[in-house]
């Protein structure tokens, strides 16, 4: 099977999960995101092994923002809850970057649709392309079914403290960061 073919498959299978998650869970704000808790047993060793290419074609390792305070967040413009979820990251990005803080939006979608999303909402983290490597990337770290979107914090010791598949508030991610900074 081709690449291209295999991509589809994983975003099919994406949209289906997210498509099925929004249908069931709570929206963004009114008190969802009881599922984020610490991660016990999940390593983030694959996290800073990994590198994707941004929006510029240039391949940025994960592990240059060992250290900090990082928010990893897999997504798709496409993705309803991706698409509630991220100005609150925006405005959390601004509040917290100079403590240390970062986002990194990992895209699942074609580059030009993500750098238009991107580009529209005005996102100030960094954006990273990720194809078939980002999915089975999300399923070491925590993301079993292969859901969207999927956020991961990982302390400035870098170990991963909190994982949910769904969207986040922004006072559930800020409860979440802000003790790690």
């Amino acid at each position: 099977m081709s690449k291209t073919k295999l991509l589809l498959v994983a975003a099919g299978a994406a949209i289906a999960l997210s498509a099925a998650y929004f249908a069931i869970s709570p929206k963004p704000g009114t008190g969802g995101g009881e599922a984020v808790a610490a991660v016990q047993g999940v390593s983030a060793e694959p996290v800073f092994a990994a590198s994707f290419k941004d929006l510029d074609d240039k391949l940025q390792p994960l592990k240059q923002w060992h250290g900090k305070v990082l928010v990893l967040n897999f997504w798709a413009p496409w993705c309803p809850p991706c698409r509630e979820e991220i100005p609150d990251f925006i405005k959390l990005q601004d509040k917290y970057g100079e403590r240390g803080l970062v986002f990194v939006g990992v895209a699942l979608d074609e580059k030009l649709k993500v750098q238009t999303f991107a580009d529209e909402i005005g996102i100030n983290y960094p954006i990273l392309l990720g194809e078939m490597e980002a999915v089975e990337l999300a399923r070491k770290i925590g993301n079993r079914l292969g859901g969207l979107p999927f956020t991961v914090v990982i302390d400035r010791n870098g170990r991963i403290a909190a994982s949910e598949v769904g969207g986040l508030s922004m006072a559930r991610m800020e409860k979440i960061v802000a003790p790690l900074l």
